[in-house]
C-alpha cells in the first residue's frame, strides 16, 4: 500500500467562501472527499489530510510525511512563494512531492510567479481548481508504486544474496 499525505498551507481552510471566483466553491472537506472517493476507488492508497495556517506546522507535516515513505500533495498556497523552510524540508526527508495550486499563479500577480518549492518537487500542477489535486494523486500513485517496487526487488535480493 502506498501512502500519500496531502499537506495543506494557508487560508485553505477558508475553501468555498474565500474568493470562490478564484478558488471555487468546493471546501476543503469536499476536496478530501473526491481524494478519499479516488483511492478508495483505486485500492491500496492511504491518504493523511493536513491543513494549517502556520508555517512550521506544515514544516513538521512535511517531515513526518517524508520519514514515513509517503508521498506529498502539496498546497503551500502564500508560503510557496515566501518560505525556504518548506522547500529544504522537502529536501531534507528525500520526499517525492506535488506542487498544487487551485488557480494558475502564473496568471495572476507577479509575485505569485515564483515557487521557491518547485525545484525540489517532482512536479507542478496549477490552474485546474478541484482537480489539481485529482491530477497530483494520479501523477504521484504510480510513481510511489514504482519507488515501492523496486525498493522490495532491492530488499528481496540483498536478503537473498541475488544480484539486482
Amino acid at each position: 500500500m502506498v501512502a500519500i499525505h496531502v499537506v495543506n498551507g494557508p487560508n485553505l481552510n477558508l475553501l468555498g467562501r474565500r474568493e470562490p471566483q478564484t478558488y471555487g466553491s468546493l471546501t476543503l472537506a469536499d476536496i478530501e472527499q473526491r481524494l478519499n472517493d479516488r483511492a478508495t476507488a483505486r485500492g491500496g492508497v492511504a491518504l493523511t489530510f493536513r491543513q494549517s495556517n502556520s508555517e512550521g506546522d506544515l514544516v513538521t507535516f512535511i517531515q513526518e510525511a517524508g520519514i514515513a515513505g509517503a508521498g506529498i500533495i502539496l498546497n503551500a498556497a502564500a508560503y510557496t512563494h515566501t518560505s525556504i523552510a518548506l522547500r529544504d524540508a522537502i529536501k531534507s526527508v528525500d520526499a517525492l512531492a506535488i506542487e498544487v495550486h487551485l488557480s494558475n499563479v502564473h496568471a495572476r500577480e507577479d509575485f505569485r510567479h515564483h515557487s521557491t518549492i518547485a525545484a525540489v518537487a517532482i512536479g507542478v500542477i496549477c490552474g485546474f481548481g478541484a482537480a489539481s489535486y485529482d491530477l497530483a494523486f494520479d501523477a504521484l500513485v504510480p510513481i510511489l508504486e514504482k519507488r515501492d517496487s523496486t525498493n522490495a526487488t532491492k530488499t528481496a535480493a540483498k536478503t537473498t544474496g541475488t544480484p539486482q
